[in-house]
Formats: C-alpha cells, sequence, structure tokens
C-alpha cells in the first residue's frame, strides 16, 4: 500500500503525522526492462511534475540485491529527477558488527560500484554525500583513512561539472563556480517546473564536528558555505517569483531541540517514562536552525526540507518561528526511509495546489 501525505497549510500534528492519508550484473536488465515497460504518467498534475527521492542505502548485501529493483520501479515512473540524500554505504562499525552480511565501506570498488549505479538511472540523479559516505570512514580498522582523503575521492567522482549525474542528465549549478567556494563541488542547485532546488552537504554525525581540531576546521568552512548556498537560494527564488523552495540534504538537523518546552512535553506526553532533555544539548546543526527559520520568514510560498539520516519515513512541520513560537505552516520537513527499509518517495508537485507539493511512500517494487 502506497502511504501519500500532502503538504499542510494548517497546524502540525504533534505527533508527526501532518495530513496524511492512506491510498491505496542483474541491474543491466532490470534498467532494460524499466526502459522498455515505458513511463507510468498517473499521478502527475496539469503543470506539474514528479520526482523521486531515496537515501540511506545499500548498506547490507540484501540491500545491494535490492537496490537496482528500486532504480528499476524509479526508471519506470514519469519523474523529473531523482536525488539521493546520502549514505550510499553503512558506517564501519556496522561491517564490525555484523560482517556476513554488511559488506566493508570505504573501498575504492565501493565508490566504483555506487557511481556505476547511480549512472544507470534512465533520469536525471543527483546525489549529497552522508556521513557514512567520508566522515566516518576513520572507524575502519583495516587501514587508516583519513576522511578528508575520501570526501576528495566522492567530490570527484559524483560531481561533474555543470551536469548530474544519470543516463538522460540536467544541468546544474555548482557552488564551487563561486570561487570564494571552489572546493564544495558537491552544493548544487537547479530550477524546475518554477520551482527552486538546492543541495546543501550537512551530514550526520553532529556534521563532523566535536571530534578533533582538523575535523572542527572542515565542519565550520563547510557550514560556512551551506549558510551562503542556502541563502543564495533563497534571495534566487525571491527574485524569480519561484513557486516553492526545496531544500535536500543528509543530516536531520534536529529541529525538535529548538521547540518551546510547552511543544516539547506534548510531544513527549505519548512516551510513558520519558522525558524530553531540558535544555536541549546545543549541536553543530544551530546555527544552520536559526538561519533556516530566518529565510522561511522571509519567504512566504511552500519550502520543502528533505532529509536521510534516522532512517524514518516522515511528514511533519517542525520549524518554529522563534517571534510566535509556532510552527511555520509553509514548512514541511519529509524524511525518507533508509536502512532497513530498501524504498523510494516519490514527491508530487502541483501548481494548482496551495500547499504545492504532495508526498507519497513508495515500496521499490514494480
Amino acid at each position: 500500500m502506497n502511504a501519500d501525505s500532502r503538504a499542510s497549510n494548517g497546524p502540525p500534528g504533534i505527533d508527526g503525522s501532518g495530513d496524511r492519508t492512506a491510498r491505496g550484473s542483474l541491474l543491466p536488465a532490470l534498467i532494460l526492462a524499466a526502459g522498455l515497460a515505458g513511463c507510468a504518467t498517473g499521478g502527475v498534475p496539469p503543470g506539474g511534475f514528479q520526482f523521486g527521492v531515496v537515501g540511506d542505502v545499500p548498506y547490507t548485501r540484501q540491500q545491494e540485491q535490492d537496490f537496482p529493483h528500486v532504480l528499476a520501479a524509479m526508471n519506470a515512473s514519469d519523474l523529473a529527477f531523482v536525488v539521493h540524500v546520502g549514505d550510499f554505504q553503512a558506517d564501519p562499525r556496522e561491517h564490525y558488527r555484523q560482517p556476513q552480511t554488511t559488506p566493508l565501506p570505504c573501498t575504492d570498488e565501493k565508490l566504483k560500484a555506487t557511481l556505476a549505479l547511480l549512472e544507470s538511472s534512465r533520469h536525471p540523479i543527483v546525489l549529497t554525500p552522508g556521513d557514512n559516505d567520508w566522515t566516518d570512514c576513520h572507524f575502519v580498522k583495516e587501514r587508516r583513512i583519513d576522511p578528508l582523503d575520501e570526501l576528495g575521492k566522492v567530490r570527484t567522482a559524483f560531481y561533474p561539472p555543470g551536469r548530474s549525474l544519470g543516463q538522460r542528465t540536467m544541468p546544474v549549478a555548482s557552488q564551487s563556480q563561486d570561487p570564494r567556494y571552489a572546493q564544495f563541488r558537491e552544493n548544487l542547485r537547479w530550477t524546475h517546473g518554477g520551482v527552486t532546488f538546492a543541495t546543501l552537504h550537512m551530514v550526520g554525525s553532529n556534521d563532523n564536528f566535536g571530534r578533533t581540531p582538523e575535523m572542527n576546521a572542515e565542519h565550520a568552512e563547510r557550514a560556512a558555505a551551506n549558510l551562503a548556498w542556502m541563502r543564495e537560494a533563497f534571495a534566487l527564488a525571491r527574485r524569480d517569483g519561484s513557486l516553492g523552495v526545496v531544500l535536500l540534504t543528509q543530516a536531520n538537523p534536529g529541529f525538535e531541540s529548538h521547540w518551546s518546552s510547552e511543544l516539547l512535553g506534548r510531544y513527549f506526553r505519548n512516551f510513558a517514562g520519558v522525558k524530553p532533555p531540558i535544555p536541549p544539548r546545543p549541536s553543530a546543526y544551530d546555527g544552520f536552525i536559526g538561519a533556516l527559520a530566518e529565510e522561511v520568514a522571509r519567504y512566504t510560498r511552500p519550502v520543502a526540507f528533505i532529509h536521510g539520516d534516522t532512517h524514518l519515513f516522515r511528514i511533519d512541520q517542525p520549524l518554529l518561528d522563534p517571534v510566535t513560537q509556532r510552527t511555520f505552516t509553509h514548512f514541511t520537513r519529509m524524511e525518507t526511509f533508509g536502512n532497513p527499509e530498501t524504498r523510494w518517495t516519490r514527491v508530487i508537485v502541483d501548481p494548482s495546489d496551495p500547499a504545492l507539493f504532495t508526498f507519497r511512500a513508495e515500496s521499490g517494487k514494480q
């Protein structure tokens, strides 16, 4: 069964469900079959479009077998493009806990296999990196890995100048075109159907902050670049009269950490014996959430924030307006599926709908 959730203009449900209504080598062969099958056009509104989101897979050997089926399902759908929101491999610690089921990550072979997998997409496909893809590679025991070396490999492999990956590509702008941010080739932006899209390289594991002075410096530079790129996306959306803005990143930044004590109390009321941390612990994402709230307050059209990281499919409106102490009703967060689920999310963009975005959970089967 598919589950559809529409971005609501009303108050968010505190249970995090929002306005939810239930509705009803193998790889080359799968890709070819999907291409011959054509496009599934149902559900595309007049003047609108759809795109696919996937993330936090494949981790395990079984998921390496299942993920081509997800790609085939997306290939058989009428999608404008696909975004992988990071973590295309497991944390090395998962390998050491379950070596029989989880292959060793952070190898050149894994990087090449992932690139081949993404390039097999019939649609344009964009990747924004996750912490497993470089930050957490220092946990590998077989050899010493510098996460910054891994980050360099990721940037080289997945970000050709001016375009996406995929059998059919689309043009994208990169933050690296600005000499001040020349190394951040992974921060991408594009426009489709009057909607502004931007990826932000913000990762789990506290965004690579708090482990070593060298990593803290890396985090600070990248966080500053992300803030500049986000603000530029909103500025362009306002200038161009965009219908909406979509931000895509790997990290779950912890919106709830910025909720009022009253709102947190209502949320945790459902969990017997569990109390919220008051005050919440500071994190590397605090500055980003504050800046995001400022931009959303200035931009009054729909904003979708799409991420992975915590592997829990959810759609809600968790960003708090620091002035009113109420959540923004034109800001919707969608977290897509992740390990152990090998599934994807369809996002439907309908210009005739005031909410603009509808999110549909997909099984990954054709």
